[in-house]
């Protein structure tokens, strides 16, 4: 079996680091499952599942310099998103949506979904400076999440509810937090091996 540091600050796409990945977004996937429901994480989904097949087909050797200004200001961007969707009731709308009642904030499932996705990427600073190659799935499944799942805020949100030209809640960070998302997919599609 492989070691920890074999795993997660190995420089290879390694069998081990693969298998880690998968794991990960699996957690990520069942922990949003449990707590918000099926239709949740279909939408989550796209960031993980996305994210770890860019990584896949993707070869890229980015490393932290090349990412770090990408990278702060996606964070800044979803943690100032995150505020929005507090403020504008963003939860409880989606209960209304998909019949599941929203969890209590520190709920086993709720922990869970947060510190296998967001508190996985708060390693990515630390990972990337090494090289890692785990570090560099981390940073495609936050800047695909943030790219691309948070779009749903927009495309998908206001069509469930039949208001597709409304505000819904978590809409209005959305149109500074996704380009964000793409400038960092660009910056590591850019740095090809």
């Amino acid at each position: 079996m492989a070691g920890i540091k074999e795993v997660f600050l190995n420089k290879n796409k390694s069998r081990s680091c693969i298998s880690a990945a998968a794991i990960l977004s699996a957690l990520v996937l069942l922990s949003s499952f449990w707590s918000l429901g099926f239709w949740t994480m279909v939408i989550i989904s796209a960031g993980f599942v996305g994210g770890f097949f860019l990584w896949l087909g993707f070869k890229s050797k980015t490393n932290y310099d090349d990412l770090k200004w990408p990278f702060i200001f996606t964070f800044i961007g979803f943690a100032i998103h995150r505020i929005e969707e507090k403020v504008s009731g963003f939860f409880e709308r989606l209960s209304e949506i998909t019949d599941v009642t929203t969890p209590e904030i520190l709920s086993v499932p709720v922990v869970l979904m947060v510190v296998t996705s967001v508190g996985s990427w708060l390693s990515i600073p630390y990972l990337l400076k090494r090289g890692s190659e785990f570090g560099r799935y981390l940073v495609w499944t936050f800047l695909t999440s943030m790219g691309l799942t948070e779009l749903a805020h927009i495309f998908v949100f206001p069509f469930i509810v039949r208001e597709p030209f409304s505000y819904f809640p978590g809409m209005a960070s959305v149109f500074v937090l996704s380009p964000l998302g793409w400038w960092g997919i660009w910056r590591l599609i850019k740095a090809k091996v």
